[in-house]
């Protein structure tokens, strides 16, 4: 009898969840985010990576690029400093934008560490730059519908220029870090940052570079030691993260010297980004845009908080960080940049 009543107790158990689990997977089917699901896609193998061919009057040359899960109403290319660093600055992002359900795509310009090196001075323009974006744009499938275009430091400027020729392609701007005026840069390092250091530091410094001693070591270790640890990573250099450290091994030179120069003060030389400025063009912007700042960085943050009224629909978030305010204030520039990602994408956008 006891037999009989377990083996009857049993069937309805097993029976009672062959019922359930229909209905349960169906439930966990219904729940189950398509963010991280790269099924179907031509990137599958590659876990994102896609090498993109870009068309120039010197050949084609391929850039290297990775995305990041999918949205189709919220896309993020994201532009890096130098000219010749790399998206390896940005990996930190991984810890912030997956939560929120925001695509974004890691992105090596041509000429640095992941993508093809032609090592062609006549390409290293910014025209050439905004072209090389726009067949990114293309290639990706990226559009006024879900295009939103990340630039920090160099990559700020490359953003800026793309939005004031391609801007009807763009649903967002955000401009991290960068000015947008060389001669206002090189005013506020010269007049603000510079005297901030000691004054031997300072003066040993700037000895150097009117002799155009910048191969000297102790150049290399005096702004490293009292400029980068203030205004570039507001931290002490042990406390740096790999990947920024990596970041930073794997710069490209010869571009950066190029189009920058030597000094961490301003654009040296001959250098050709030197004296360029659009500050009184921002107002041609009508797209949407967020401008961040920090109050330790390279870049006036007043100044970057004047830029987002000129244009015609701004925003500025200020941060305790420095240049690369991405890592020193983690907290204040993601709650930003994904307020402004969403209010945007929400129709919920107002200027501050």
């Amino acid at each position: 009898m006891k037999t009989v009543f377990y083996f009857l107790l049993i069937s309805v158990v097993l029976l009672s969840s062959c019922s359930e689990n229909p209905q349960n997977r169906k439930t966990e089917n219904e729940n189950k985010s398509s963010y991280f699901d790269y099924s179907n896609s031509d990137d599958q193998k590659t876990g994102g990576i896609k090498m993109i061919p870009i068309t120039t009057p010197k050949g084609t040359f391929n850039v290297w690029t990775k995305r990041m899960g999918n949205n189709p109403k919220m896309k993020v290319l994201l532009l890096h400093g130098g000219p010749g660093g790399t998206h390896e600055l940005f990996e930190n992002f991984d810890g912030y934008l997956p939560k929120e359900e925001i695509e974004y795509i890691y992105y090596d310009q041509l000429d640095s560490y992941y993508s093809d090196k032609p090592n062609d001075s006549t390409l290293w323009t910014i025209e050439h730059a905004v072209e090389q974006v726009e067949q990114v744009r293309k290639a990706l499938n990226l559009d006024k519908n879900n295009f939103y275009l990340f630039g920090q430091s160099w990559g700020g400027l490359l953003a800026m220029e793309y939005a004031l020729k391609h801007q009807e392609h763009l649903k967002g701007l955000i401009v991290a870090n960068m000015m947008a005026s060389i001669p206002e840069y090189e005013t506020y390092a010269a007049d603000v940052l510079g005297p901030q250091l000691p004054p031997e530091v300072h003066k040993e410094i700037k000895d150097m570079e009117a002799k155009n001693d910048f191969s000297n070591p102790r150049y290399s270790e005096l702004v490293t030691q009292h400029y980068y640890t203030k205004h570039v990573l507001h931290l002490p250099l042990d406390e740096w993260p790999e990947f920024i450290n990596r970041s930073f091994s794997h710069m490209n030179p010869n571009i950066y010297i190029y189009m920058q120069g030597y000094s961490e003060f301003g654009v040296t030389g001959d250098a050709t980004l030197k004296g360029w400025d659009i500050s009184d063009r921002l107002n041609e912007l009508t797209v949407p845009t967020l401008m961040i700042g920090g109050k330790h960085d390279t870049m006036d943050p007043k100044y970057m908080e004047w830029m987002s009224t000129q244009v015609q629909n701004g925003r500025s978030v200020t941060t305790n960080g420095a240049h690369l305010t991405q890592y020193d204030d983690a907290d204040n520039f993601f709650n930003g940049l994904i307020k402004f990602i969403k209010d945007v994408n929400n129709k919920t956008f107002k200027e501050n």
